[in-house]
């Protein structure tokens, strides 16, 4: 364990790093497994597609030391119509044997500083509730449930 940022972490942060999404690293992150049954909470990406520009998103693996624990896929997009997918995390998945060691805390983090960095004063997330699902986790980092959308999934926002 280790402090940083207020924050205990399960894993060495300095281990940790971000790499964006290439040829060089997609098939070590699609290699990832999470745990049983997570994979039903992934969006289908045309379903992603309706909201954003999926090819245009901000995409990073993280990697613990060389091995890849985690990817996110973010949006930053002033121009997008609906609140929720201006400064979003859109897909975030951590591999299961890196969950509940910190890296999908570092992961967050780490969307929220880019968003900062550009400007927004909040990033959301999207997610659908249930016992395996993401909601726990994201409320625990700092989302607020503040309503649902059309599929009824619950939309959270994160004040930077």
């Amino acid at each position: 364990m280790q402090w940083l940022g207020g924050r205990w972490y399960g894993v060495r942060m300095e281990n940790l790093r971000l790499e964006e999404l290439s040829a060089a690293n997609v098939v070590a992150a699609n290699g990832m497994t999470l745990k049983r049954g997570q994979e039903s909470f992934l969006a289908p990406n045309a379903k992603l597609e309706e909201f954003v520009n999926t090819q245009s998103a901000w995409q990073r693996v993280i990697f613990d030391g060389d091995e890849p624990v985690a990817y996110v896929m973010a949006n930053f997009d002033p121009e997008v119509d609906r609140d929720e997918y201006r400064s979003s995390i859109l897909r975030m998945y951590v591999a299961g044997e890196a969950q509940r060691k910190g890296v999908g805390t570092f992961t967050v983090d780490q969307v929220s500083e880019e968003a900062k960095r550009l400007g927004f004063d909040s990033v959301f997330a999207v997610w659908e509730e249930d016992e395996l699902g993401p909601g726990r986790f994201f409320q625990a980092v700092g989302f607020e449930i503040i309503g649902e959308n059309e599929y009824g999934e619950s939309i959270g926002r994160k004040s930077l």
